[in-house]
């Protein structure tokens, strides 16, 4: 039903905008992928999700104020995406970051630029520099 679904969408988009909100929805919805039969269907599913989740993220919620706010809150949530330590939740995570990268900078160049190029690539431009 509709309000489910709305409902649904306002709950999702409150936990994405918290402190590790970002980790805690894509842990929450990749739970159990990539566990049991390796194999091109379970890869497949895994891709699948991956894109399903970053196309989340790269939405802005009706809840935040601007676009500049919410990719201001959830840009370094998704970096920190590609520190995770644990080898298959790592990878997981890095594909969802990757691909949620590509598609906001796809959807908002600028915004994605500033929010997430421009940190990603500090440590390269320091050492360029130097």
């Amino acid at each position: 039903p509709a309000w489910l679904r709305r409902l649904c969408g306002q709950l999702l988009s409150e936990r994405l905008l918290r402190p590790n909100g970002v980790q805690a929805v894509v842990r929450g919805i990749m739970e159990g992928t990539g566990a049991g039969g390796a194999g091109a269907e379970a890869a497949a599913v895994d891709w699948r999700k991956c894109d399903v989740v970053a196309k989340v993220l790269a939405s802005c919620p009706q809840q935040c104020l601007s676009l500049e706010d919410y990719y201001n809150l959830v840009c370094p949530q998704i970096l920190d995406l590609l520190h995770i330590q644990d080898k298959l939740t790592g990878r997981q995570f890095q594909r969802v970051a990757t691909t949620t990268l590509l598609t906001m900078a796809k959807e908002h160049p600028q915004l994605a630029e500033k929010h997430l190029l421009q940190p990603l690539l500090a440590p390269l431009l320091r050492c360029s520099e130097a």
